[in-house]
């Protein structure tokens, strides 16, 4: 058998990841899935924490979405279509236009230019909404425009000299979103922000009545709503999108990660007829959307997805979720308790837990992390916020496993660090 551990320190480049102290450690690679669990090359199991990353929906090697991806071939026009249906029919109303692309980037940047060109097009009044606001710690994404309208120095600020200008309003304060398009409103095509929850933020989960109150505000401005759910939906929050818990529905939605329940790399973004119907005219008015990816609509991927919902409908996995959901409530007011943690922030099942401030030299999160795998857990931080976001059909004796691994993890990791870093040179 090939030295894969070898292998990858030779040839593979990681996303988010200081390469130099990857290669000092023992690389763990993964060599299937089955159920809640990942195995590795050397048989050990390990209950998948993060869900692939926040995109598994039902668990590794489900029969009905295994059986998609191997005998759908060839239904590139029929499948693109009637996920298109399928996406607008579960969505929030109003949403009636599926644009295809490959990744949660993609879509929130397919979402910012269409929000841009929409303006433009829509007569000299409204061409100088050339502007966006986003929420302070947001993420949308990898790309240029997606950074844009993000806001982790850490992830962004090494790019700032190629990103265009935004408004940023704070986080769940509606009376301060409400300041920042008072000031600039006539200049702003769209609002962007993720619902309910800031996922890459921390875990940063919004005041009830905050996602509602944008849309109010929107609507009074004449800004547009786009509502990022590339992490939040597909169940995740415990509705199958996170805008559906404050009835709200917004201009524009972008959707990935559980979109094929973790098989395929797919993303849409959803638009309303309205703003649909701003890109039509005559071809010399040049009114086109100019974009598109080569897997636009990949019929592998949209059979996926297809599956995936199928499985939604057939296994009812929403509705069997809420009791999980509220035991996990119920363990993680235990996990609050703990010295060593700052704070838990809960949404459904998207969790933080914050270990508070620790010198970054010590990554108290990536100790966490070693220590839960020790246990035989695989979860990610973010900094020094431990992220559980486990498959949604997880079981409750699982759950309660994660939940352990996860306590014991934080107070091994805490107590085994050094209390002073020596000194730089």
């Amino acid at each position: 058998m090939p030295d894969y551990a070898q292998l990858d320190r030779d040839h593979v480049w990681h996303p988010f990841t200081q390469q130099q102290g990857w290669s000092e450690e023992e690389p763990l690679v993964i060599e299937r899935g089955e159920g809640s669990y990942l195995f590795d090359t050397d048989g050990r199991r390990y209950l998948d924490g993060t869900a692939a990353l926040w995109c598994n929906v039902h668990g590794h090697r489900h029969p009905t979405i295994d059986a998609a991806v191997t005998t759908m071939l060839g239904l590139s026009h029929p499948g693109g279509t009637e996920l298109a249906a399928r996406l607008v029919e579960i969505a929030p109303a109003g949403l009636s236009r599926v644009f295809y692309s490959d990744s949660g980037s993609t879509a929130a940047e397919i979402a910012l230019k269409i929000a841009f060109q929409y303006q433009q097009q829509r007569g000299e009044e409204h061409a100088r909404r050339t502007k966006f606001v986003r929420l302070r710690e947001a993420y949308h994404g990898d790309t240029i425009g997606s950074v844009s309208v993000g806001g982790i120095d850490l992830f962004h600020s090494t790019y700032r000299p190629l990103l265009f200008e935004t408004h940023v309003a704070e986080p769940g304060d509606a009376a301060d979103l409400e300041r920042v398009l008072e000031a600039h409103g006539n200049e702003v095509a769209a609002v962007v922000v993720e619902p309910l929850v800031q996922g890459a933020a921390g875990i940063l989960v919004q005041p009830e009545g905050y996602l509602r109150a944008a849309r109010e505000l929107c609507d009074r401005f004449g800004v547009l709503l786009v509502c990022d759910e590339v992490a939040t939906g597909f169940g995740r929050t415990g509705t199958m999108f996170a805008s559906e818990q404050e009835g709200v529905a917004p201009d524009l939605m972008c959707l990935a990660k559980g979109i094929t329940g973790g098989y395929l790399p797919l993303a849409a973004t959803l638009a309303t007829e309205e703003i649909y119907a701003g890109f039509l005219g005559s071809y010399e008015e040049f009114k086109t959307f100019f974009h598109g990816h080569t897997y636009t609509g990949n019929p592998l991927a949209c059979a996926a997805a297809l599956a995936n919902l199928d499985v939604f409908e057939q296994e009812r996995t929403l509705e069997r979720l809420q009791p999980k959901i509220a035991l996990l409530e119920e363990l993680l007011a235990e996990v609050a308790a703990l010295p060593e943690v700052a704070e838990v922030r809960q949404k459904g099942f998207m969790v933080g837990i914050d270990l508070g401030d620790h010198d970054a030299a010590l990554r108290m999160g990536h100790r966490v992390t070693v220590e839960a795998r020790q246990r035989g857990a695989f979860i990610r931080p973010l900094g020094n916020t431990i992220v559980l976001m486990p498959p949604l059909t997880i079981s409750e004796s699982e759950l309660r496993k994660l939940v352990a691994i996860a306590t014991d993890a934080i107070r091994a990791a805490v107590s085994s660090a050094p209390s002073q870093l020596p000194q730089a040179a």
